[in-house]
């Protein structure tokens, strides 16, 4: 005896869709140059903050950043910035998450598996390293189970 007919597709409850996927056009005019820092609220731009802004916009994460990103990166300036003047605990928790959203941490970019391509000669160096750390076993040297038996 055959089993029950299939469902019909338009009735089906799982369709293993998800429901925010979207592919969005691409950005008509890229960020091409480090943006400059607006007016501090709080006054005058640490120069350590500074220095940080210009590292952000060197790194390679920066290709991914869109103009609608700016204003959040331009927050995380300012609590970069606070955090330089008053050293507050809460305020290095919070550029710890914003920092974290923009793939500026070693650990979100795992997550966002984003890969930082090396040259061969990094990579070269990189696995002969690994090569010298790997434990090279004897062959004459006997079984150590043998010393059980």
């Amino acid at each position: 005896m055959p089993g029950p007919s299939p469902k019909d597709l338009a009735i089906r409850q799982r369709t293993n869709k998800s429901a925010t996927r979207a592919l969005l056009p691409a950005e008509t005019a890229p960020i091409k140059r480090t943006p400059r820092l607006p007016a501090n609220p709080a006054g005058s731009w640490e120069k350590l903050t500074c220095a940080w802004w210009h590292e952000v916009w060197r790194s390679p994460q920066h290709t991914e950043f869109l103009r609608s990103d700016l204003g959040s990166l331009f927050r995380l300036a300012v609590l970069v910035d606070g955090f330089w003047k008053e050293g507050k605990l809460e305020v290095a928790t919070e550029i710890r998450l914003l920092e974290r959203e923009f793939g500026l941490t070693p650990l979100s970019r795992r997550r966002l598996e984003w890969r930082i391509a090396q040259t061969e000669e990094a990579l070269d160096i990189h696995e002969h390293n690994r090569a010298k750390r790997a434990i090279i076993l004897d062959p004459i040297d006997p079984d150590p189970r043998e010393v059980l038996g």
